[in-house]
């Protein structure tokens, strides 16, 4: 969920970028696994996130402000949302109902908050440094996994954790970049990032008869309402630039680029993203997301003809190491060990009618 600005190529092709949802469970039985359809599912949707970035510059370029690009992207997925919304919730709106605060909640932060706490972070900070901080997100997943339900890292989740977070200095490019900080924006870069953990927790409440286009298509709605509410306040700058825009060489329209970031970079990644965690888990899909880096710096190449440097290459294969150790370690794991950990955050319980467990809303 990343700004705009920056000062390098790499840097300005992921001035938008958002992450991935982790997996609904339930009380009474945890989801089943699947890796290599969940690691595709994943891996496409951060493709899709990482479209913004190379779309979104040409706007950027044009004079339109961060706040006005997001704000249309996440109200234009919304509405195209709406319709498939409301189909999938058909005889599901007694759960709805239920999980109506962790959509809310969703919204607020992972749509909504990360934007917003992105977007003062980068009027302080190089772009590079504040996509670093908002992507420890995966890292904070870990601790609290550590602190709050005792499950200690093993070695490989610390080695692919450790290559991750090199892999991302090298491919953002920040100590090249000549990169600046403050004390204020790293506050708000470390927001950004408390923003994406909530996110991943919140996902991880929501009852599996909630479909994923009924958590997506709401948050999306709440997050646009949100926007709305911070630009029509001032909190936000949503100046709207030039009509037409440079794409490849070619002049377009400025709705162009808002159609492709609306449709790809968040209705279908958003609602791809929540599929894919739910199949993965939480902490792995987390890691996956982080690949939406590599695949910015590929579309910047691809649109804009920025080539990425030897450098951000080794950093790509880190990442990718990480996100190899961390499936590993995972793998050797029990079976259901990371849903049991979600679901001590979801008690206490309440029985549904019919003997299922269901959860309660908490805080």
């Amino acid at each position: 969920m990343a700004g705009p600005g920056g000062v390098t190529g790499a840097d300005r092709a992921v001035v938008v970028a958002t992450a991935s949802a982790v997996p609904p469970t339930t009380l009474h039985q945890a989801p089943p696994r699947h890796p290599v359809v969940g690691l595709s599912v994943a891996l496409v949707s951060a493709a899709a996130f990482a479209t913004s970035g190379a779309f979104a510059k040409s706007l950027l370029v044009a004079g339109w402000a961060p706040g006005s690009v997001v704000t249309l992207r996440i109200t234009l997925a919304a509405l195209v949302l709406l319709v498939p919304t409301l189909l999938a919730l058909r005889g599901r709106w007694a759960a709805m109902r239920r999980n109506a605060w962790v959509v809310v909640g969703y919204g607020l932060t992972g749509v909504a908050g990360c934007q917003l706490a992105y977007f003062y972070a980068v009027t302080h900070l190089s772009v590079g440094v504040a996509l670093l901080l908002e992507y420890l997100a995966p890292v904070l997943i870990v601790l609290w996994l550590w602190g709050r339900h005792r499950q200690v890292p093993r070695r490989l989740t610390v080695l692919g954790v450790g290559l991750a977070v090199i892999g991302l200095l090298l491919v953002l490019d920040v100590v090249g970049a000549g990169a600046t900080v403050s004390l204020v924006g790293v506050l708000w870069g470390l927001g950004a990032a408390v923003c994406l953990v909530l996110y991943f927790l919140l996902a991880a409440h929501v009852d599996d008869d909630v479909p994923a286009l009924g958590l997506a298509g709401g948050g999306l709605a709440v997050g646009a309402i949100a926007l709305w509410a911070a630009g029509l306040s001032g909190l936000l700058d949503t100046t709207r630039g030039a009509a037409e825009v440079v794409l490849s060489g070619i002049v377009v329209p400025w709705w162009v680029p808002i159609l492709v970031i609306a449709l790809v970079a968040a209705a279908f990644a958003y609602v791809t993203g929540i599929v894919a965690v739910r199949l993965l888990g939480p902490k792995v899909a987390s890691f996956v997301a982080l690949t939406e880096v590599l695949f910015a710096v590929l579309f910047a190449w691809i649109v804009l003809a920025e080539l990425p440097a030897p450098i951000q290459l080794v950093g790509g294969l880190l990442i990718v190491g990480g996100v190899v150790a961390v499936r590993a370690d995972e793998s050797r794991r029990s079976p259901g060990a990371d849903e049991a950990g979600v679901r001590e955050a979801a008690s206490p319980h309440t029985a549904a009618p019919g003997g299922d467990a269901r959860r309660a809303p908490t805080s």
